[in-house]
């Protein structure tokens, strides 16, 4: 077709030809390059035209811009990526040593994702995935729905591999350590998977759940090791199994009131350096026959005023009794306030309770200190609070297909999360972060941290690669050593600089007239 005048009089670059396809918009006048010539046998030769360069838009010409670059994000998101990187690169090497190079980058993709974005979903992964920084820790990583859903299936199907990494986790445990095994519900509403099942206190609440065993280093106050049981799966018969699966030899057991460690006695026997600490209720008879309610100091090396008793029983067992301050006045207040709210004050009931109040009594079968023992119980909840983050099963699209494999190959990312969420927890705490702010006020602030893509690879405060980044989240970074502060020069001292003792100096002049001796003094 025809190309107007007006059109090709435009300037554009030289060996270059301008067509009109017919199609009125922005592309309808193309620039071709001259690519060469064809010769014509007989003829004269003819002009080849090559690929399209440019438009004419609006009368001028417009060059068609590298559409591949400008499809690439020139900054991510990197406060909070770089923050779980730091925490997790041992993770990322017992899992090379178990896994493929590009399942390993999947996996730690995954895992650094949930504890980013705790709800994220597989069909949401690959966008955020593109959004952060974790993109460039993990390059090349496929995160596809269909991609995330098949590597979590063989995740849960291929136990040995799975038994590999938490074996390299347990024989990193330092002997000195004290670990603890414990178990939490997790909720998971799966019709198509026979984990799914009604717990005691899920069939109350009407909802199906998951049983997930872990064991954990009280010390470091993460796990080392988990593994999934059905939701009706009773303590006595899940903790043996476990211990079995795991072949856990060293560490204590630390199971719920009611637990009967009759039922594991064969594993204690067989190994013995697992041990069992479990509380009894507080009206077991055994309480007031050892006297355990008449204290005998107050722990040291904790926050918390607690008062405690140790004590020999018979069997070879240790009871260790505490009562905690804190604890013994908020039930009191609600013992009270039931009272009022029914107005039915019981005088006698009041001061039978109000002995027992924040009072918790611990059995075992080895004797240690009881600041030991009352840590190993007390920091539990600690960690219970970190799986809460991982307890729903939003990470798993709710399509109906959540099948055994995939929910076990699910918890098995959701450990590495948990390990991750621990080790941010403590390196925040022990820099101070958390006196001044939550771990979710922290993790705000540092998803609002980005950088450009091209910047340089060990982070300064003052480089150009920061986007927008506030005084306060530098601060943070800092004190995280995720971004190298700058030098502040050294303040000049006041004052005259101290003579160095090994310069040579003239002797002082003496000041005034010098005297003269007494012989030269004329009579």
């Amino acid at each position: 077709m025809k190309v107007p005048a007006i059109i090709r009089a435009v300037a554009r670059p030289k060996n270059t030809v301008v067509e009109n396809n017919g199609r009125p918009g922005p592309n309808q006048y193309p620039v071709r390059e001259r690519a060469g010539i064809t010769y014509v046998p007989g003829g004269n030769p003819k002009p080849r035209n090559g690929k399209v360069i440019g438009h004419i838009v609006n009368h001028q010409y417009v060059p068609i811009h590298d559409v591949e670059a400008l499809s690439k994000p020139t900054m991510l998101s990197y406060g909070s990526s770089a923050f779980v990187h730091s925490v997790s690169q041992d993770l990322l090497q017992d899992l090379l040593a178990v896994y493929q190079p590009e399942e390993a980058f999947s996996i730690m993709s995954i895992a650094s994702l949930r504890v980013i974005r705790p709800s994220v979903t597989n069909s949401r992964m690959a966008a955020q995935y593109a959004k952060s920084f974790i993109s460039k820790f993990y390059p090349g990583a496929a995160l596809s729905p269909n991609t995330v859903s098949k590597l979590l299936q063989t995740l849960g199907q291929d136990g040995q591999r799975r038994k590999k990494f938490y074996d390299r986790r347990i024989a990193a445990t330092a002997a000195e350590h004290h670990v603890a095994i414990d178990g939490t519900l997790k909720q998971d509403t799966s019709t198509v998977n026979d984990l799914s099942r009604f717990s005691y206190k899920g069939r109350v609440k009407g909802r199906r759940e998951v049983s997930v065993l872990y064991a954990y280093d009280i010390e470091l106050m993460e796990p080392v090791c988990a593994e999934v049981f059905p939701g009706n799966s009773i303590d006595a018969s899940s903790y043996p199994a476990f211990i079995k699966d795991n072949d856990i030899r060293n560490g204590i057991i630390v199971a719920d009131k009611g637990f009967p460690p009759s039922k594991i006695k064969a594993e204690l026997e067989n190994r013995p350096n697992l041990h069992f600490l479990t509380p009894i209720k507080r009206n077991d008879v055994r309480i007031a026959n050892n006297h355990m309610l008449d204290f005998e100091g107050v722990l040291c090396g904790i926050e918390k005023r607690v008062l405690y008793k140790k004590a020999k029983i018979k069997g070879g067992h240790f009871l260790y009794a505490f009562k905690d301050a804190s604890l013994y006045a908020s039930e009191e207040a609600a013992f009270l306030n039931k009272a009022k709210l029914h107005d039915g004050f019981d005088p006698a009931k009041y001061e039978h309770k109000r002995e027992t109040f924040g009072v918790m009594v611990l059995e075992s079968d080895r004797d240690m200190p009881p600041e030991t023992a009352y840590q190993c119980y007390d920091d539990r909840w600690k960690l219970e609070l970190v799986f809460r983050r991982y307890k729903s099963d939003e990470c798993l699209d709710r399509t109906g297909a959540q099948g055994d494999f995939t929910v076990i190959g699910s918890e098995f990312v959701n450990f590495l999360s948990t390990v991750m969420t621990c080790r941010m927890l403590a390196k925040a705490r022990d820099c101070g972060l958390l006196k001044e702010m939550t771990y979710g006020e922290l993790m705000e602030d540092l998803n609002e941290v980005w950088r450009k893509i091209e910047a340089p690879e060990h982070p300064r405060t003052d480089d150009d690669g920061w986007v927008h980044t506030l005084k306060l989240e530098f601060d943070e970074l800092e004190r995280l050593g995720l971004s190298q502060p700058i030098p502040q020069p050294e303040k000049k001292k006041r004052g005259r600089p101290k003579k160095n003792q090994d310069v040579i100096t003239k002797p002082e002049r003496p000041r005034g007239r010098p005297r003269k001796d007494a012989s030269e003094v004329c009579l």
